[in-house]
């Protein structure tokens, strides 16, 4: 595993009790506006990753805790032991090109799919608002499979398509990308998470390939979060906040961003749901 992976950039437990070891006020509610601006390094896709998460929904979500909500399905049940599945969509979901979300749309993003432990999954549409997923293998853990970003949902099955033409129906729209250096997104409003997620008005992502120049960034202000940052000035500075320490440095940010009590565990950077989840102060 990559030295990201292993320490999943503020995924673990810890996260919590480092933060308010160090000043930041867990127990302040999110508020909305600002912006937040990450600097990244190039290995690991960690932009691919939150741009996408901002973006693009999935059927179900893990939550930070861990537990399995609804996002695009309201609800969903299973039959013949698990071989076979029906999801319920949501009715207040538009498309950031202003489409409703509908069955087929499910059906052409998800189709050919692979799932762990089945050797072929097949959706179909049973009305504008329901699909059907039949299963070669009982599998129960599948509507905890389906919150992976591997099964995102866009209009058309468009899900591949690179980040600056991407549609999709998350918190955030894209407003110019360029691949593997750039990310720009700004909020929807009235989104059917409004008031949940999706707390900042904009999000910004800049790869930056050297550690110092990421710390430099995060040090005189451009940015409010640094991936993997070159420590020396920051520690000079102070001010910020570290993880897992000082001393190894995974990842700092300005004592003015705010989180959960609760960060993600499933992969980096809040289960690529920062953008989100996290707020300013």
């Amino acid at each position: 595993m990559t030295r990201i992976d292993r320490r999943a950039l503020f995924t673990s437990g810890a996260a919590a009790a480092l933060l308010a070891a160090t000043g930041t006020s867990l127990a302040a509610s999110p508020r909305a506006g600002g912006a937040l601006r990450l600097a990244l390094p190039r290995e690991s896709g960690l932009l691919d990753l939150v741009a996408r998460g901002a973006v693009l929904d999935c059927l179900t979500e893990i939550a930070p805790d861990g537990l399995l909500r609804a996002e695009l399905a309201s609800a969903w049940e299973s039959h013949e032991g698990a071989r076979v599945w029906r999801f319920e969509l949501r009715q207040d979901v538009l498309f950031h090109d202003g489409t409703a979300l509908k069955a087929a749309d499910v059906v052409d993003s998800l189709q050919g799919r692979s799932v762990a432990g089945v050797d072929r999954m097949t959706v179909a549409v049973l009305d504008p608002q329901r699909v059907e997923i039949h299963l070669s293998q009982p599998n129960p853990h599948l509507p905890y499979l389906l919150a992976g970003p591997g099964y995102v949902i866009a209009p058309g099955g468009a899900v591949d398509l690179p980040l600056a033409q991407l549609v999709g129906s998350g918190c955030y729209r894209v407003e110019r990308a360029q691949g593997g250096r750039h990310f720009r997104a700004t909020k929807v409003a009235g989104h059917y998470k409004e008031g949940r997620a999706g707390w900042v008005d904009s999000l910004e992502v800049i790869v930056i390939p050297d550690a110092a120049v990421r710390a430099e960034a995060l040090r005189d202000g451009f940015v409010d979060v640094a991936a993997l940052p070159q420590p020396a000035e920051l520690l000079k500075r102070g001010g910020f906040l570290y993880h897992p320490s000082a001393e190894d440095m995974a990842l700092a940010a300005r004592s003015d961003v705010g989180l959960p009590r609760v960060v993600g565990q499933q992969s980096a950077l809040d289960d690529g749901r920062i953008a989100e989840r996290w707020w300013r102060l």
